[in-house]
This record gives C-alpha cells, structure tokens and sequence, in this order.
C-alpha cells in the first residue's frame, strides 16, 4: 500500500506540513555570516608589542616583558592576546579581543579562553589544542599567541 494515495488526503497534508516546518527550522538555526564587505573594513593587523621590567642587552631572555601579539581576523571576530614572559617562561596569557558580538559569541569565548590559556600556560607555546565547538576562535588565539612569541625571539 502506497503511504500517499489519493484517497487519504489528509495524510499528504500533514507530510507537506511536517516537511516545511522542518525545511523552515533548519533554515532558521544557520547563523549569519558576516557580508565580505563588512569583513573588509577591518584593519589589517599589524604586530604590536611593549616591553617591561629589564632585559639583557645581549639577548637573553631575561625579566619580564609583555608583549601583544597580531590580531587574527576570525570568522567571528578578531582574536588578539597579551602574553607575559619572565626570564623566558611564558607566565600569562591574556586575551586581548575575542568575539563577542552576540550571546552565542560570548558562551563560546567565555567556555573556550579560559581553556586556551590552560593549555598555553602548560605547553609553554603555541602548540595546544583546538577547543571543540570554538575551532575558529581557538585558530585566531593561536596565530596570535604565535605572533607574540615570535616577537619576544627578535
């Protein structure tokens, strides 16, 4: 028996029904992008850092400087961190910017930095692991904390 005869019009109203208010839910539950010409505005990063404390005149590294790494355009948002080296040891890393434009923005960034960090401080580098449901901001908050370790090596 074939499931939408036509003498049960009923049942062929209800599967249309069901299949556009699906079709319609999913549709709903896509989150924006953002249009390339706004992305375009943003810009272009450049490397920032500032020092304090001492540092040896040879090279060395040695007392403690703070440094600012780039800010990594995401497709969320930009992502920039503040590391703090002490006698070569990274010793905080702090995010900087991070997306936060809308409630999901900041769920994702309130979960996932706090991680990012941990992981940072514990590997005492950029090499660490993206955050699961934060793959775009945990990218960003690599390149940038590579950036900023890169910097404190000239």
């Amino acid at each position: 028996m074939h499931t939408l005869r036509k003498n049960r019009p009923l049942r062929r109203i209800v599967l249309a029904s069901a299949a556009t208010v699906s079709g319609m839910v999913l549709l709903l539950s896509l989150k924006p992008h953002t249009t390339p010409a706004v992305a375009g505005l943003a810009p272009s990063p450049a490397p920032s850092s500032s020092s304090s404390g001492t540092s040896s005149s040879s090279g060395s590294a040695t007392g403690t400087r703070t440094l600012t790494g780039n800010s990594v355009q995401t497709r969320y948002g930009p992502v920039q961190v503040r590391v703090t080296l002490k006698n070569g040891k990274l010793t905080d890393v702090t995010a900087v910017t991070y997306p936060q434009e809308n409630p999901r923005d900041q769920q994702i960034s309130s979960y996932a930095i706090p991680q990012l960090t941990r992981e940072a401080l514990t590997a005492q580098s950029a090499d660490i692991d993206t955050v699961s449901g934060a793959t775009y901001t945990s990218e960003g908050y690599r390149q940038s904390l590579q950036s900023a370790l890169d910097s404190a090596r000239r």
